[in-house]
């Protein structure tokens, strides 16, 4: 093996505006930047939402999704003649169920896999199978990467303590701004996926107890999803046309942070919770649900945020109304979350990385 070794990212596909996508593309660059030969091979669809470093080779099995209980041999045999024909040294699953196909298509190849858990633990994703992925992959992997602390704890208390599982966070995939958000008007700002784990909804039931008694503030919610019109349709139903928006994805997310004054996170669930990250990084004043894991382990309520229960419209829509109306704790919130956020500098995630690939 070289002093560099050669790495290949395993995932389903770059061609998503989600956070493992999007992290992909951030470490996979970040790594061939520090000179490592990076390959991301894609299941299916060799486009990539996300801009690559020049030195990232992408490739792809499919042109477009397959059913994978159907055509689960030809993935495993497109998987094996890749890593042999790249000479792949380390083989990082982006999703831990990947490791149903990474076990027997490695198998005999002198390569180390490496499992990235973007989930916490107890969260399958509706597929009861990722159970068992994780524990093959904390019993055949070379190691384990999870997102926090208590993910660790968990992983080690409940499957394998002898296992080997990291902690690496999520960096902020951007240069700390060099100042806060300019807060000049009234904006309540929220990104993510409209998905159901995301609890739009709950902040949609939210904003209907707080817009009345809030002339002039509005409600963004930035992302594209499977739930956009349900979302939608509950805007109507409640009577938030003229305060609510949801312009879909967008590529200049950082001026929407910029121009922001709060930041809501109403997730039932997260991994991690980059965006938390990011807008801690403009020193916005932050709301959000004290949900699993992400939130529990970068927030402290009242001293970098305002965190409520998860599933609690009433309670959320209390501290949105609650920051919204003292600029003065927003401020003071906002100052210590963006210093916690010099925490996820990219240098510095991307020097853990480095280590565990050269072990």
């Amino acid at each position: 093996m070289s002093t560099r070794p050669t790495v290949c990212f395993l995932t389903g596909t770059l061609n998503a505006y989600a956070g493992a996508e999007r992290m992909t593309a951030v470490i996979a660059n970040a790594l061939a930047a520090r000179g490592y030969r990076i390959l991301i091979l894609s299941l299916w669809d060799k486009t990539s939402a996300f801009p690559l470093h020049a030195n990232v080779v992408h490739d792809t099995l499919f042109d477009q999704r397959p059913s994978f209980k159907r055509q689960y041999f030809s993935t495993v045999a497109g998987i094996r003649r890749f890593v042999r024909a790249h000479q792949v040294d380390v083989l990082i699953e982006v999703d831990t169920m990947l490791t149903l196909f990474t076990l027997p298509a490695t198998a005999g190849i002198p390569l180390r896999r490496i499992a990235w858990e973007h989930c916490h633990f107890d969260e399958d994703l509706g597929k009861r199978t990722r159970r068992l992925a994780r524990r093959i992959a904390a019993m055949f992997d070379f190691a384990v990467v999870v997102l926090t602390q208590r993910d660790k704890d968990v992983w080690q208390a409940r499957l394998a303590p002898r296992c080997r599982v990291m902690v690496i966070a999520n960096p902020l995939p951007f240069p700390l701004p060099p100042t806060t958000a300019v807060a000049v008007g009234r904006r309540v700002l929220a990104v993510g996926r409209l998905t159901h784990a995301k609890g739009f909804d709950i902040l949609l039931k939210a904003w209907s107890l707080v817009a009345p008694s809030s002339p002039g503030w509005s409600l963004e919610i930035i992302g594209e999803g499977e739930e956009r019109a349900a979302l939608q349709q509950m805007v109507h139903e409640l009577g938030l046309g003229s305060s609510v928006t949801l312009p879909g994805t967008v590529h200049d997310v950082q001026e929407h942070y910029r121009e922001a004054s709060v930041f809501c996170l109403s997730s039932r669930y997260e991994g991690f919770g980059l965006v938390l990250i990011e807008a801690m990084s403009f020193g916005l004043g932050i709301v959000s649900t004290n949900c699993e894991a992400g939130p529990r382990e970068i927030l402290r309520h009242e001293q970098n945020a305002l965190v409520t229960a998860t599933e609690d419209a009433t309670a959320l829509a209390e501290a949105l109304t609650c920051l919204m109306g003292d600029e003065l704790r927003r401020l003071r919130l906002g100052n210590v979350a963006r210093a916690d956020a010099e925490n996820y500098d990219l240098d510095a995630i991307i020097d853990r990385w480095t280590e565990l690939l050269q072990q």
